[in-house]
């Protein structure tokens, strides 16, 4: 008798989480599971790279009624007579206006608001597993019947007092909390040092030969430029400093060097990053692209990868652009040991603008060193499908 797996994420958007769990699913034996995935938000890019046995499931009631217009919401709620999911979602709207409020505060906002009108899953399964922080997370707690739960943990995750305490009754209820890295695990049991003897640590799965062949396929880009091409990944969000990367951009101008730098992405800050990019005059030298369904054309034409992040619980980009052979450029955030080797496969520089510029111009001017990481990266070790056994023996041991 098969396995049933429940997996619940936010959407599937091209993020580290959304790739690392396509890459999760694509390897899984099927023979041996019946898996089924739950969104809080569904269209998302990545849904097309979906394997075809997962059964993605429908979206929650408030999800449908949240993602109507106003207007038809109001029809709605009158034609059912029933105003609850109403007066949620404008009490939700009103109380996320007041101030800004970052992911984890909103994640609480949005769950103590929202839980009273999210239906429970009827369905028993096996294994259910919370692929990300905040609403997933609690979502799966307490709405999901399952024999076992897990909790991933894929990002630095440092909460105010308010949000331990909200949070920790939630992962009171998982058997085992998973980070995706040991730095991760770190910071996490900073907050929740309760939880030691339930962490584990299982890196998400890089396929190197998927990787390898999506980047021979589809577009890339499509200007004449003859120059330095620098590449960034990630959401416009402060977590990945893009304040930090356009300040490094306006250095590079500054001091003659003839690049263009790309960013791939979408999110809360575009309009900001947008002004700040005509703010300093670089609208011809960092180019915003959106968000590409298949960015590894992108980084496989790219001279150098640039991660500005302030954190990260791995840093999936890096290891995508290390599995193409491009020199990273990166900060010095938590979790950026887990995989780079300062001056052999990149560049670890502080987490300013005048680190980042200097770090790529230390890779352009010092041809030795240039050569010596790019030789370093052609031999390095190549993704870690095998990692999908550490996976299988995850769901064997729990419990026993």
């Amino acid at each position: 008798m098969k396995t049933r797996i429940l997996f619940v994420i936010d959407s599937l958007d091209c993020a580290g989480a959304e790739k690392s769990l396509i890459s999760l699913l694509s390897l899984l034996d099927y023979n041996k599971f019946e898996v089924y995935l739950k969104m809080f938000a569904y269209g998302g890019m990545l849904e097309n790279s979906l394997p075809e046995q997962v059964n993605l499931l429908e979206p929650l009631s408030y999800t449908k009624f949240a993602n109507l217009s106003i207007k038809k919401a109001i029809e709605y709620s009158f034609k059912k007579r029933d105003y609850n999911m109403l007066f949620t979602r404008l009490k939700y709207s009103l109380a996320i206006r007041k101030k800004q409020y970052n992911n984890e505060q909103n994640s609480r906002i949005f769950w103590k608001l929202t839980k009273g009108v999210i239906e429970e899953d009827p369905t028993l399964y096996d294994i259910a597993i919370s692929y990300a922080q905040g609403v997933p997370t609690f979502y799966v707690a307490e709405k999901i019947n399952a024999k076992r739960k897990f909790a991933w943990v894929n990002n630095s995750y440092r909460l105010d007092e308010i949000d331990q305490i909200f949070q920790r009754k939630f992962y009171d209820q998982y058997e085992k909390i998973i980070a995706v890295s040991d730095s991760a695990k770190t910071i996490f049991l900073e907050t929740f040092p309760m939880y030691t003897k339930r962490m584990e640590v299982l890196y998400d799965i890089n396929n190197y030969a998927l990787i390898s062949s999506l980047s021979e396929l589809g577009e890339g880009y499509d200007d004449d430029f003859d120059g330095l091409r620098i590449l960034t990944i990630g959401r416009f969000h402060y977590q990945k400093g893009y304040d930090i990367a356009i300040a490094a951009c306006k250095k590079l101008k500054e001091k003659g060097v003839k690049f263009r730098w790309y960013a791939l992405g979408k999110g809360p800050l575009e309009l900001e990053i947008k002004k700040l990019i005509q703010h300093n005059g670089l609208t011809n030298e960092f180019r915003l692209l959106g968000v590409k369904a298949n960015p590894y054309p992108y980084i496989k034409n790219a001279d150098i990868y640039v991660q500005t992040s302030r954190y990260e619980g791995f840093g999936l980009a890096i290891a995508e652009a290390r599995m193409l052979n491009i020199p990273v450029v990166t900060t010095k955030f938590d979790a950026v040991f887990n995989q780079m080797v300062d001056q052999k496969n990149g560049l670890v520089v502080e987490m300013n603008p005048d680190g980042i510029s200097n770090g790529i111009i230390q890779f352009i001017e010092n041809k030795d060193l240039n050569r010596r990481i790019k030789r370093y990266l052609t031999l390095e070790k190549k993704g870690n499908v095998e990692d999908i056994e550490k996976f299988y023996q995850l769901l064997q041991n729990v419990g026993e």
